[in-house]
């Protein structure tokens, strides 16, 4: 996304938005150094989703910076090899269409592999673009297992068919034994 910042000199600067992609053996100083990497190259962090999985510190992270600087901040970024590998992402102009909603999904079940795979293909089938997934397994405390839990944020195009959407997400649960909430 790249769009224009008018600055309190009252002069507009060209700004470049860069989707930054890092990853690394978890361990504590990791956001702060890439924080510091991007405020001294003039960059501004705009959104992030980081977490730290088996070990690994991951995460995707939006990053605004004037136009002029982008190449800069992705040189200074690469200096983080070896403590995160960083690969970084021009972030594209494609704005939803406001004629669109978000619907939210909840999975739960026994985990088993392919379930992210069923949800998505149903998605999928009907035109929908995931905004947001997160999944977590746990042990399931009574009845001895892992369960599988999972929320997706989903855009849909004003074109599906709600109801046909509902009955495949239905027929779904039914065929893999979870349950399948949509609101």
């Amino acid at each position: 996304m790249n769009g224009i910042r008018v600055t309190g000199r009252g002069y507009a600067v060209a700004m470049t938005t860069l989707i930054l992609t890092v990853a690394g053996a978890d361990r504590p100083g990791l956001v702060a150094a890439v924080a510091d990497v991007v405020e001294a190259h003039g960059g501004n962090w705009e959104n992030s989703r980081l977490a730290e999985l088996a070990g690994t510190f991951a995460g995707v992270i939006e990053v605004s910076v004037s136009a002029d600087r982008a190449a800069e901040l992705e040189s200074a970024l690469s200096a983080l090899d070896g403590l995160l590998t960083v690969a970084v992402h021009t972030g594209s102009d494609a704005a939803a269409n406001p004629a669109d909603r978000e619907i939210d999904i909840r999975v739960l079940g026994n985990d088993r592999p392919g379930i992210v795979r069923e949800v998505s293909g149903v998605l999928n089938a009907h035109a929908l673009s995931i905004e947001e997934l997160t999944s977590e397994t746990k042990d399931a405390a009574m009845a001895g297992g892992r369960l599988f839990e999972a929320s997706v944020t989903a855009r849909v195009p004003a074109s599906v068919d709600l109801h046909a959407l509902r009955a495949d997400l239905e027929r779904l649960a039914t065929e893999i034994q979870v349950d399948i909430t949509v609101a």
